[in-house]
């Protein structure tokens, strides 16, 4: 996994782990305060108004285009750009999915890019992700 603002750095494992549950608490935060952009046409909005904060890309994304339109839109607004592995998961934890009686996921959608425009509350996973983003 690697973040990136100026250049990429390279994250081992464990701090993969700690990075990927703490992103997923700041976006259910973010989504329970409209505050995630969800697919490429609302991120891409999102960076022309200037409300982007974070950006989350998918790795296993398939199209080059797409990646690099994402980078090139993050590096040029001086956004942080942190990458997960699957899609299915960054669509379910920006809310893309339902859930049935007993709590589990069920009809995932896939989604690879999601902008974060408002983190809602301050809390102390948003200020660790920052510090593990900024490590």
């Amino acid at each position: 996994m690697s973040t990136s603002q100026d250049g990429d750095v390279e994250i081992s494992e464990e701090q993969q782990h700690d990075i990927l549950s703490l992103l997923k608490v700041v976006l259910k935060k973010s989504l329970a305060r409209r505050g995630l952009a969800r697919g490429l046409r609302e991120c891409v909005k999102a960076f022309d108004r200037g409300e982007a904060l974070m950006c989350i890309l998918a790795e296993d994304c398939e199209e080059a285009a797409y990646k690099q339109l994402v980078e090139a839109l993050c590096q040029e607004n001086n956004v942080y750009l942190v990458e997960v592995p699957e899609a299915s998961q960054l669509g379910e934890w920006a809310g893309l999915c339902k859930y049935d009686a007993a709590g589990n996921a069920r009809k995932k959608v896939s989604c690879s890019c999601v902008v974060v425009k408002d983190y809602g509350e301050a809390s102390d996973e948003l200020e660790l992700l920052f510090a593990e983003i900024k490590a």
